[in-house]
Protein backbone atom coordinates (compact mmCIF):
# COMPACT_ATOMS: atom_id res chain seq x y z
CA UNK A 1 0.00 0.00 0.00
CA UNK A 2 1.13 3.10 -0.76
CA UNK A 3 0.69 6.25 1.69
CA UNK A 4 0.92 10.32 0.76
CA UNK A 5 -0.71 12.85 2.63
CA UNK A 6 -1.88 16.45 2.45
CA UNK A 7 0.85 18.91 2.91
CA UNK A 8 -0.57 22.47 1.72
CA UNK A 9 -3.86 23.13 0.97
CA UNK A 10 -3.05 26.13 -2.33
CA UNK A 11 -5.89 29.15 -3.05
CA UNK A 12 -7.21 29.28 -7.00
CA UNK A 13 -4.99 32.20 -7.47
CA UNK A 14 -2.21 30.89 -5.68
CA UNK A 15 0.83 30.01 -7.46
CA UNK A 16 1.28 26.23 -7.50
CA UNK A 17 5.13 26.58 -9.61
CA UNK A 18 6.32 29.51 -7.67
CA UNK A 19 7.87 26.46 -5.48
CA UNK A 20 10.15 25.39 -8.09
CA UNK A 21 11.27 29.01 -8.93
CA UNK A 22 15.05 27.61 -8.61
CA UNK A 23 14.69 23.66 -9.66
CA UNK A 24 13.57 22.10 -12.97
CA UNK A 25 11.79 18.52 -11.19
CA UNK A 26 9.12 19.15 -8.33
CA UNK A 27 9.73 16.75 -5.85
CA UNK A 28 5.93 16.44 -5.30
CA UNK A 29 3.18 16.35 -7.09
CA UNK A 30 -0.03 18.71 -6.81
CA UNK A 31 -3.72 17.18 -6.91
CA UNK A 32 -6.55 19.33 -7.91
CA UNK A 33 -9.61 18.84 -5.21
CA UNK A 34 -11.96 21.29 -6.58
CA UNK A 35 -13.42 21.96 -10.52
CA UNK A 36 -11.50 25.60 -11.40
CA UNK A 37 -10.02 27.06 -14.34
CA UNK A 38 -6.15 27.00 -14.13
CA UNK A 39 -3.32 28.07 -16.32
CA UNK A 40 0.25 27.17 -17.40
CA UNK A 41 3.51 29.05 -17.20
CA UNK A 42 6.77 28.26 -18.53
CA UNK A 43 9.45 28.59 -15.65
CA UNK A 44 11.49 30.56 -17.72
CA UNK A 45 8.95 32.52 -18.66
CA UNK A 46 8.05 33.46 -14.91
CA UNK A 47 11.84 33.76 -14.02
CA UNK A 48 12.01 36.56 -16.37
CA UNK A 49 8.82 37.83 -15.02
CA UNK A 50 9.64 38.13 -11.65
CA UNK A 51 13.25 39.27 -12.46
CA UNK A 52 12.21 42.36 -14.13
CA UNK A 53 9.56 42.78 -11.15
CA UNK A 54 9.72 42.68 -6.95
CA UNK A 55 5.95 42.94 -6.80
CA UNK A 56 5.77 39.80 -8.25
CA UNK A 57 8.53 38.69 -6.14
CA UNK A 58 7.49 39.35 -3.09
CA UNK A 59 4.13 37.97 -4.22
CA UNK A 60 5.88 34.34 -4.83
CA UNK A 61 7.68 34.73 -1.73
CA UNK A 62 4.84 35.73 0.59
CA UNK A 63 2.88 32.44 -0.97
CA UNK A 64 5.99 30.42 -0.42
CA UNK A 65 6.27 31.57 3.19
CA UNK A 66 2.68 30.35 3.51
CA UNK A 67 2.87 27.64 2.08
CA UNK A 68 6.10 26.76 4.09
CA UNK A 69 4.34 27.53 7.07
CA UNK A 70 1.28 25.31 6.42
CA UNK A 71 3.54 22.35 5.54
CA UNK A 72 5.09 22.68 8.77
CA UNK A 73 1.74 22.93 10.54
CA UNK A 74 0.15 20.08 8.69
CA UNK A 75 3.07 17.21 9.83
CA UNK A 76 2.54 18.00 13.33
CA UNK A 77 -1.24 18.32 13.16
CA UNK A 78 -0.90 15.06 11.67
CA UNK A 79 1.10 13.78 14.38
CA UNK A 80 -0.45 14.77 17.28
CA UNK A 81 -4.23 15.76 16.79
CA UNK A 82 -7.27 13.32 15.87
CA UNK A 83 -8.77 12.29 12.71
CA UNK A 84 -11.88 14.16 13.70
CA UNK A 85 -9.82 17.47 14.02
CA UNK A 86 -7.98 17.08 11.03
CA UNK A 87 -10.93 16.07 8.54
CA UNK A 88 -12.88 19.31 9.74
CA UNK A 89 -9.90 21.35 8.79
CA UNK A 90 -9.25 19.97 5.42
CA UNK A 91 -12.72 20.41 4.91
CA UNK A 92 -12.83 23.92 6.12
CA UNK A 93 -9.03 25.04 4.20
CA UNK A 94 -10.93 23.68 0.76
CA UNK A 95 -13.81 25.91 1.47
CA UNK A 96 -12.43 28.95 2.43
CA UNK A 97 -9.78 28.38 -0.37
CA UNK A 98 -12.12 27.66 -3.03
CA UNK A 99 -15.04 29.49 -2.19
CA UNK A 100 -17.26 25.86 -2.62
CA UNK A 101 -19.68 24.86 0.01
CA UNK A 102 -19.96 21.81 -2.09
CA UNK A 103 -17.18 19.79 -3.00
CA UNK A 104 -16.21 16.55 -4.75
CA UNK A 105 -14.43 14.46 -2.50
CA UNK A 106 -14.09 10.21 -2.39
CA UNK A 107 -14.00 8.52 1.21
CA UNK A 108 -10.84 7.75 -0.25
CA UNK A 109 -9.31 10.70 -1.37
CA UNK A 110 -10.26 12.76 1.90
CA UNK A 111 -7.78 9.99 3.71
CA UNK A 112 -4.65 10.45 1.47
CA UNK A 113 -5.22 14.24 2.12
CA UNK A 114 -5.23 13.80 6.48
CA UNK A 115 -2.92 10.57 6.13
CA UNK A 116 -5.67 8.76 7.22
CA UNK A 117 -7.78 5.31 6.99
CA UNK A 118 -10.67 5.41 4.31
CA UNK A 119 -12.90 3.69 6.81
CA UNK A 120 -11.47 5.77 10.14
CA UNK A 121 -12.88 9.15 7.49
CA UNK A 122 -16.16 7.17 7.02
CA UNK A 123 -16.47 6.94 10.53
CA UNK A 124 -16.04 11.03 10.96
CA UNK A 125 -17.92 11.90 8.20
CA UNK A 126 -20.80 10.20 9.46
CA UNK A 127 -20.48 11.85 13.02
CA UNK A 128 -20.02 15.09 11.68
CA UNK A 129 -23.21 14.55 9.22
CA UNK A 130 -25.08 13.72 12.03
CA UNK A 131 -24.10 16.92 13.93
CA UNK A 132 -25.42 18.78 10.53
CA UNK A 133 -22.14 20.28 9.88
CA UNK A 134 -21.58 18.60 6.46
CA UNK A 135 -23.89 16.61 4.08
CA UNK A 136 -22.56 13.55 2.55
CA UNK A 137 -23.24 11.47 -0.55
CA UNK A 138 -21.41 9.04 -2.18
CA UNK A 139 -18.09 11.65 -3.47
CA UNK A 140 -20.34 14.54 -2.51
CA UNK A 141 -20.32 17.12 0.39
CA UNK A 142 -21.65 19.71 1.28
CA UNK A 143 -20.35 22.46 4.42
CA UNK A 144 -23.50 22.80 6.07
CA UNK A 145 -22.23 24.94 8.99
CA UNK A 146 -18.67 26.55 8.23
CA UNK A 147 -18.99 27.76 11.49
CA UNK A 148 -20.06 24.72 13.39
CA UNK A 149 -17.23 22.77 11.45
CA UNK A 150 -14.87 25.27 12.48
CA UNK A 151 -15.30 24.50 16.17
CA UNK A 152 -14.62 21.07 15.17
CA UNK A 153 -10.98 21.54 14.21
CA UNK A 154 -8.03 22.04 15.95
CA UNK A 155 -5.84 25.00 16.84
CA UNK A 156 -4.04 24.30 13.66
CA UNK A 157 -6.69 25.26 11.41
CA UNK A 158 -6.66 29.18 12.51
CA UNK A 159 -3.42 28.99 12.58
CA UNK A 160 -2.48 28.16 8.84
CA UNK A 161 -6.39 30.64 8.65
CA UNK A 162 -4.24 33.78 10.21
CA UNK A 163 -1.00 33.21 8.10
CA UNK A 164 -2.84 33.16 5.09
CA UNK A 165 -4.48 36.13 5.84
CA UNK A 166 -1.16 37.64 6.57
CA UNK A 167 0.68 36.65 3.58
CA UNK A 168 -1.59 36.09 0.86
CA UNK A 169 -5.56 37.04 0.37
CA UNK A 170 -6.57 39.27 3.51
CA UNK A 171 -10.10 40.28 1.71
CA UNK A 172 -10.35 36.54 0.35
CA UNK A 173 -10.84 34.58 4.23
CA UNK A 174 -13.15 36.20 6.29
Amino acid sequence: MRWSSRNATDCSNGPISARCRHQRRLANGAVVVVAGVASTLDLDHLRAAADQSATLRAALLRHRLAIYAQIQQTAGCNAAHPVESRLAQCLLQTYDLSGCDRLVLTQESMAQMIGARRNSVSLVAHTLQQANLIHYSRGHIEIADPDGLSRATCECYAAVKARYNRLLCPRRLP
